[in-house]
């Protein structure tokens, strides 16, 4: 496993750059006046097929589509931020149809005000984030008699947060925030509202707590990037151990022009869904356009 990991890290730093933003995070440039935006869209594949093959296999065929929107706007001391980032994708595999493989939808408005002027490092922040998916998840075989089980769907759930407080900027690709929150939680499909913490039948909760912000990006070499960001929500009214984690990061290069590797890694605690950590790791080779 160690060699294997090795190579893979050494497979991507043979790449050259890309653009990059965290993924869950927004950047405002030092230089920044008025409005600046950017899109991004890609796809990455893969695919598979074996006849009278003797180490064996599994015909299979993949594809995966993602976007990213970015637009940021900065007048005197105030900044305002929009963000919105989309991942969905599905394989074939032989015998077992087709299944989703990842799926993913994320809005974020965040408003900055400087407290000192162009010199300080400290503001007050404000941050909207909605964070869903777009299609059913599954438990695939799960079931007692090896059904599937239906774990999750569009906007069931989906997160809502607010929250406000102060955040510590000292350079555009690094900061740390704490603040005051609201969370809501909404399961449009009544059959999960148990899964996710609800009583039978109900689709929305709403939580007040405590939430803590970090992001950071950084050029590891001239063809290597990295991105990172950690969001945290703590109820009022729980211990700190049920404290709601997302955490995500991104190894992004350019094969050229036109293709991309990337290594991403999200992880995620939320104990009214499970106890256990969940972990998301993704690595892809595919096409990708930024227009501004």
């Amino acid at each position: 496993m160690k060699n294997i990991i090795k190579t893979l890290f050494a497979a991507i730093l043979a790449i050259s750059t890309l653009p990059l933003h965290a993924q869950d995070s927004i950047s405002f440039p030092d230089e920044l006046e008025g409005w600046d935006s950017s899109w991004s869209v890609g796809i990455n594949g893969s695919q598979a097929s074996y006849s009278n093959w003797a180490q064996g296999g599994v015909n299979n065929i993949a594809a995966t589509g993602t976007s990213s929107f970015t637009s940021v706007y900065r007048t005197g001391r105030f900044s305002y931020g929009f963000l919105l980032h989309a991942r969905f994708g599905k394989t074939r595999v032989q015998d077992d149809g087709v299944r989703k493989i990842d799926d993913r939808l994320f809005l974020k408005n965040r408003f900055l005000y400087d407290l000192g002027g162009d010199d300080s490092d400290f503001k007050l922040f404000g941050n909207i984030r909605v964070r869903t998916q777009f299609d059913k998840g599954f438990n695939y075989g799960a079931g007692e008699d090896g059904s599937n089980i239906l774990i999750s769907n569009f906007m069931a759930p989906a997160y809502f947060t607010q929250d406000a407080g102060l955040a510590y900027v000292p350079v555009s690709n690094f900061s740390v925030e704490a603040g005051l929150g609201l969370q809501q939680t909404f399961v449009r499909d009544r059959s999960l509202s148990e899964t996710y913490g609800l009583d039978e039948g109900d689709r929305f909760r709403s939580e007040a707590g405590f939430t803590f912000g970090a992001s950071f990006e950084l050029d590891l070499a001239e063809n290597l990037k990295f991105s990172s960001s950690l969001n945290t929500f703590s109820n009022i009214k729980k211990s700190l151990k049920s404290t709601d984690v997302y955490f995500s990061s991104k190894l992004t290069g350019r094969v050229n022009d036109f293709m991309n590797t990337s290594l991403s890694l999200d992880m995620v605690y939320d104990d009214n869904f499970s106890n256990r950590l969940q972990v998301a790791q993704v690595l892809s080779l595919g096409v990708s356009f930024t227009l501004r």
